[in-house]
C-alpha cells in the first residue's frame, strides 16, 4: 500500500471521527424540531400552522448569533493549529462576553415582536395568536440558546465534537419528555410544545457553559473577561459576512414561507411539514459541515497545505456520497415520512410528492454545504455571502413571485425554484472553491509563512 494512500486513509478516518459525533448532534437538534412537529400535528392543520409559521423567523433571530460562533470557531480552529494558547485564552474571555451581550439583545428584540410575526407572515387570523404565544415562550430562554449555539462552536473548534453532542442529547431527551407530558398529559397543546422546547434551551446553554468552562484550552478566568479591539476587528470581519448570510438566507425563507402560506393552510402545512422531514436528510451533511471546518481551521493554522487540500477533497466526496444514499432513501420514504407528521392525508400526498422531487437533488445539497464549510473554516466568508444572496433571491423568490402572484401554479413549481436555487449555489461555490485552491490560498498559506 503506498504512502499517500495511507494517508488519505487516515484523512478520511479522522474526518468520520470527528463528523459522527457532529452527525448526532445535528441529528438531535432536528428531532426537537420534529417531536414538536409531529406531537402538534396530531393536534391537526391549525396547531401545525401556529408552531411552523415562526420557525423561519426564529432561524433569522438566531442568525447572528449562530454567525458569531462561525467566526469563533474558525479563529480559534487556526489558533490551535499555530500553538497559540494566549490568543485562545483571550478568545474564550470574548465569546463569554459575546454570549451575553448579543443573546440579551437579541432575545429583546424577539420578544418585542412575537405579537407581529404571524401577522407579517400572512398567517391566517384563527391560527394567529397560538403561533405569537408559541414564539414568545421559546424566545424567552435566548441568553441560554446564545449560550448554546456560540460556546458550542468554540468547544468544537478544539475538535472536541462529542461533548456538543451529549449536552445536546440531554436536552433533547428532556424536550421529548416534557413534550408528551405538556401537550397530551396536561393538554396544553401549542403552549406544552413551547415550554418544552424553553426548558430544553436553557438546559442545554447552561450544560455547554459548564463545558466550555471546563476546557484546557481556554482556561478561563475572570481576567479574561476584556476586550480586545484587535481580537474583536477579527471576529467581526467573519461574523458579519456570515450574520449577512444567515439574515439574506432567513429573509429570503420568511419571504418564501409567507408566499406559500398565501397558497392556504392545507398548503402551507403539508409544505411546513415536507420541509421539516426533508432536514434529517441532509442532516448528516451539515454534520460532516461542521466537523470539516474544525479540521480545516487546524490545518491552516499549521500552514499544512498538502493536509489542507486532502480534508477539502475527501470530505466533499464523502458529503456528496452520503447525500447520494440519503437521497434515495427519501424517495422511498417520503409517504411514510409525511404520515409520521401529519394525520391528514391530504397533507400527507402532497407532501410526499415534494420529497420525490427534491431527492433527485440532495447530491448538489451536499456540494453546497461541503463548500459552505470549507470557506467558513478558512474565515471566508464574503465569497458565500455572495453566492447565498444570488442564489436566494434572484432565484428562489423571484420565480416563487411569478409562480404565485403571476401565473398562479401548485406547490410543486415553487418547489422546482427551491431546487434551482440549491443547484446553482452549489455550482457557483465549487468554481468559487477551485479558484480560490488555485489562486488564493498559496499566497496567503505563503503570507503566514512569512
Amino acid at each position: 500500500m503506498s504512502t499517500t494512500s495511507t494517508k488519505e486513509k487516515s484523512v478520511t478516518k479522522e474526518i468520520i471521527i470527528l463528523a459522527i459525533p457532529t452527525i448526532i448532534e445535528e441529528v438531535l437538534s432536528t428531532l426537537l424540531q420534529y417531536v414538536d412537529t409531529a406531537m402538534v400535528g396530531h393536534l391537526g392543520e391549525e396547531a401545525t400552522a401556529a408552531v411552523s409559521t415562526t420557525t423561519t423567523i426564529g432561524w433569522l433571530i438566531g442568525a447572528f448569533l449562530r454567525s458569531i460562533g462561525i467566526a469563533l470557531l474558525a479563529i480559534m480552529s487556526k489558533s490551535l493549529g499555530e500553538g497559540n494558547s494566549d490568543k485562545m485564552k483571550k478568545l474564550a474571555g470574548h465569546a463569554i462576553i459575546l454570549v451575553f451581550v448579543f443573546g440579551a439583545l437579541v432575545g429583546a428584540l424577539a420578544l418585542s415582536l412575537a405579537k407581529f410575526i404571524p401577522i407579517w407572515m400572512g398567517t391566517e387570523e384563527n391560527v394567529r395568536p397560538n403561533a405569537s404565544k408559541y414564539f414568545f415562550i421559546i424566545s424567552i430562554p435566548m441568553l441560554f440558546r446564545a449560550s448554546s449555539l456560540i460556546l458550542g462552536s468554540c468547544i468544537r473548534a478544539t475538535l472536541d465534537t462529542k461533548s456538543p453532542m451529549i449536552v445536546n442529547l440531554i436536552a433533547n431527551g428532556i424536550n421529548m419528555i416534557l413534550d408528551y407530558l405538556l401537550i397530551y398529559v396536561a393538554d396544553l397543546k401549542v403552549t406544552g410544545a413551547a415550554i418544552a422546547t424553553a426548558v430544553s434551551f436553557t438546559i442545554s446553554g447552561i450544560l455547554m457553559f459548564i463545558v466550555f468552562k471546563c476546557k484546557k484550552e481556554f482556561d478561563l478566568h475572570f481576567n479574561s473577561l476584556k476586550l480586545d479591539k484587535v481580537i474583536l476587528k477579527e471576529i467581526w470581519k467573519i461574523a458579519l459576512p456570515a450574520a449577512g448570510t444567515q439574515i439574506t438566507s432567513c429573509l429570503g425563507y420568511i419571504v418564501f414561507a409567507g408566499l406559500v402560506s398565501g397558497m392556504g393552510t392545507s398548503v402551507f402545512a403539508a409544505h411546513s411539514i415536507a420541509v421539516n422531514a426533508e432536514a434529517i436528510f441532509y442532516i448528516p451533511g451539515y454534520g460532516l459541515s461542521s466537523a470539516t471546518s474544525a479540521m480545516i481551521g487546524v490545518a491552516f493554522g499549521e500552514k499544512n497545505h498538502r493536509r489542507l487540500k486532502k480534508i477539502m477533497r475527501l470530505s466533499t466526496l464523502i458529503t456528496i456520497g452520503i447525500m447520494i444514499v440519503s437521497g434515495i432513501v427519501l424517495y422511498f420514504c417520503a409517504y411514510p415520512l409525511m404520515r409520521i407528521f401529519t394525520s391528514s392525508i391530504n397533507a400527507a400526498e402532497l407532501g410526499a410528492k415534494m420529497l420525490k422531487i427534491v431527492a433527485f437533488t440532495e447530491p448538489f445539497f451536499g456540494l453546497m454545504i461541503a463548500m459552505q464549510g470549507i470557506f467558513y473554516g478558512l474565515g471566508k466568508t464574503v465569497n458565500v455571502f455572495i453566492i447565498e444572496t444570488f442564489g436566494m433571491w434572484g432565484i428562489r423568490i423571484v420565480f416563487t413571485v411569478l409562480c404565485t402572484k403571476l401565473w398562479h401554479t401548485g406547490l410543486t413549481e415553487v418547489w422546482y425554484c427551491m431546487i434551482g436555487d440549491n443547484i446553482s449555489k452549489a455550482c457557483l461555490l465549487a468554481i468559487a472553491m477551485l479558484i480560490f485552491t488555485k489562486v488564493k490560498l498559496p499566497k496567503l498559506l505563503a503570507a503566514e509563512t512569512l
